[in-house]
């Protein structure tokens, strides 16, 4: 069985070595940048068993990405090889408060993909399926993927995992807003921060408003920054404050959330320990420049 499969492109992330801004830094690293590969990346690392599916140009770039994930553990065998479209870049900018970054992915081969993606997934041994509110902004195609693939997902009895995920570099509030709270509201887990959740539905002022907005049909996962996190079921709800961590630069630390959330969550544990564990994973995330901060190095670096 796969625990987790997640859906969504990934692409080569170019960063300071150092929390400083691009204008000024001398040291460089290439990295993987996904929201749905980040997520892949925590739960192997945690030894759970999860695939990461998408495309990639059949580039140095688009190798060394999914040699990358291989090697963190992330089963690539459903990432195909677009032989005429690139692999995406991103340029991350960093900041304690204001990380920027810089996307260079329009026609990316992640960008081509849809609908026909969905025959090609291993529906009888997955457990949950993770997608986020990126993909169907990359293109027309992708939109059509993700709603092809909540309802393959649901015709399968899979559940399936959704991160709203707005990012404002890739389309308007006016275009995103209808159909992330139509993805949310479809979704068997749903993960949102609460500034998000005001920027895309105003008129909201706390995480119970978002459930409201939202529905209870499902569990539904609130987060505010360093206060903490709720999560509801139906309308029982459970907050567990964020853990205390020296920030070092904050992009990545959602899909950490969501990794450690889903990761108490398969091994049954109860709403205080999943949202424990996510905050547990998004403190690794914060304390580095990198998305992916594996359990094995933090371990070596305390020794």
């Amino acid at each position: 069985m796969i625990d987790v499969l997640a859906v969504g492109e990934t692409m080569a992330v170019v960063a300071p070595m150092t929390a400083e801004p691009l204008e000024t830094a001398s040291v460089f690293s290439v990295a993987t940048a996904g929201a749905e590969s980040n997520l892949a990346q925590w739960l192997a690392d945690w030894g759970h068993t999860a695939a990461w599916a998408s495309r990639v140009g059949d580039d140095p770039l688009g190798r060394r990405v999914t040699q990358a994930l291989a090697k963190n553990g992330v089963d690539i065998s459903y990432v195909a090889i677009d032989p005429a479209a690139p692999t995406g870049v991103m340029f991350k900018n960093p900041g304690v408060e204001s990380t920027t970054v810089h996307y260079y992915r329009k026609n990316s081969a992640a960008a081509l993909m849809g609908a026909a993606m969905v025959e090609s997934l291993p529906w009888g041994r997955v457990r949950v399926l993770h997608l986020s509110g990126i993909t169907p902004a990359l293109s027309d195609s992708c939109a059509k993927l993700v709603q092809r693939l909540f309802d393959r997902a649901k015709l399968e009895g899979v559940a399936v995992s959704f991160d709203v995920n707005y990012r404002p570099g890739l389309w308007s509030v006016e275009s995103a807003a209808e159909v992330l709270l139509n993805y949310a509201r479809q979704a068997s887990y749903t993960y949102v921060g609460l500034d998000e959740a005001q920027t895309l539905w105003p008129g909201l002022e706390n995480a119970r408003d978002v459930r409201d907005l939202i529905g209870g049909s499902a569990r539904l996962i609130v987060k505010d920054g360093a206060v903490g996190a709720t999560e509801f079921d139906g309308i029982a709800s459970t907050f567990v404050p964020a853990s205390v961590v020296e920030v070092v630069e904050v992009v990545g630390a959602g899909d950490a959330f969501a990794a450690g959330w889903l990761s108490a969550m398969l091994e049954g544990g109860e709403a205080l320990d999943r949202l424990a564990r996510g905050h547990q994973f998004a403190a690794r995330a914060l304390s580095s420049t990198s998305d992916f901060q594996p359990l094995k190095k933090v371990a070596a670096d305390i020794e």
